[in-house]
């Protein structure tokens, strides 16, 4: 499952490396083609939506085996999501191009890397250790 930033063109960046992978004979969880809520500004008037979008992708995160997180810049969720995949098991990629300047996705990662071509070396290495 690939998780970060929503908000301010975050979408298309998941969707692009989904695509990504998928194009590269990967299997990717797509947990937004239905949740698309990008243009959603203020969710404090929205509980129920919220708490729906959050059960959604814990849910989505459980099936999968590796979470790769676009840390460009930050998100509450993409935080969250990387706490709760490390409980319970799951392998962290974190891939940003840019500096990433909180240790928190840092410490919680399994592999850092800053490009789609690091990405991909990142997911054989864990692919080979599971062979």
């Amino acid at each position: 499952m690939v998780c970060g930033a929503i908000a301010n063109n975050g979408v298309s960046k998941i969707r692009r490396i989904q695509s990504f992978l998928r194009e590269k004979g990967f299997y990717v969880i797509d947990q937004i083609s239905n949740k698309d809520y990008s243009e959603i500004k203020d969710f404090r008037d929205k509980k129920d939506f919220a708490e729906e979008i959050v059960k959604h992708d814990l849910n989505f995160i459980k099936e999968s085996d590796i979470l790769i997180t676009i840390a460009d810049k930050p998100s509450f969720g993409a935080a969250i999501e990387i706490y709760f995949a490390k409980n319970i098991g799951k392998k962290v990629v974190i891939m940003s191009k840019n500096e990433v300047s909180s240790p928190w996705p840092i410490a919680f990662s399994d592999k850092i890397v800053r490009d789609e071509e690091e990405l991909l070396m990142a997911l054989k290495e864990f692919k080979d250790k599971l062979s």
